[in-house]
């Protein structure tokens, strides 16, 4: 697949040479549905709670008095009944846990496989640079002119330096403009957008980095920081009776 490559005033410039067997072949709307919706749910915080009767401000005054009235028997206003009252079965959970999980090589492939879609369409504006001398939000929106950007738009930008923090600073006024890094491009990320803007340095970056570990290699020889080394466990602290010999022996001395 030939990608054009535009530069800042939207002129094509070259093209892009991308395989699609390396994204999937053809597009998975199941593989990325799920992606899709395991990355939404993960965004919930499950910190939504509703208040029972005792926890409803007000008095705790008795309505009216408890015989002689003809009416029913009630204490305060606060029962779930009456309106202002507590909920009959409030959620009382500290947190309620939404969060979905996917295996690492079947994530990497719905994130590619969701770039591919998004190929497919059109919808990937490619640039030779993406770089501005100092922030302008003016000259950023000359750019999304330039590339016929109408509606929403997610910028990938690469690695921090001075030029992509001026980038950055340039874009993060823009309605309907969202900034992330690169190397954390998600399907979730990129189908809530429309437009999918990058350099074309930081696409290569990520298609032949980590993401492109769909295989045995992510486990054998992954990469990425750390490149899946741990760090050496710390001495477990001495206590107990070997700690008080110690002491008393280095008070004795």
């Amino acid at each position: 697949m030939e990608v054009p490559v535009y530069n800042q005033q939207g002129e094509q410039v070259s093209t892009f040479s991308i395989d699609e067997q390396s994204l999937g072949g053809e597009v998975n709307p199941s593989l990325i549905k799920q992606a899709f919706v395991m990355y939404h749910a993960n965004l919930r915080q499950g910190s939504a709670r509703t208040r029972n009767r005792a926890a409803v401000e007000g008095t705790t005054k008795k309505m009216y008095k408890q015989k002689g009235t003809g009416r029913a028997r009630h204490g305060d206003k606060k029962v779930p009944q009456f309106r202002g009252g507590g909920r009959a079965f409030a959620k009382t959970r500290t947190r309620e846990d939404y969060r979905q999980t996917m295996p690492k090589k079947m994530r990497r492939k719905a994130n590619r496989n969701a770039l591919l879609a998004k190929l497919v369409d059109g919808e990937v504006k490619v640039l030779d640079s993406l770089s501005f001398d100092a922030p302008k939000t003016r000259e950023f929106v000359k750019l999304l002119g330039a590339l016929k950007i109408d509606r929403t738009a997610l910028v990938a930008l690469p690695t921090s330096s001075d030029e992509m923090r001026n980038a950055a600073l340039s874009a993060r006024n823009i309605d309907d403009v969202t900034i992330c890094s690169a190397s954390q491009l998600t399907a979730f990320e990129m189908l809530n957008h429309r437009y999918l803007v990058i350099a074309k340095d930081a696409l290569e970056a990520w298609l032949n980095g980590p993401s492109s570990q769909t295989g045995k290699s992510a486990r054998t020889e992954p990469m990425g920081a750390g490149n899946g080394a741990r760090e050496a466990r710390a001495d477990r602290p001495k206590r107990g009776a070997k700690v008080k010999a110690e002491a008393k022996a280095g008070g004795d001395a």
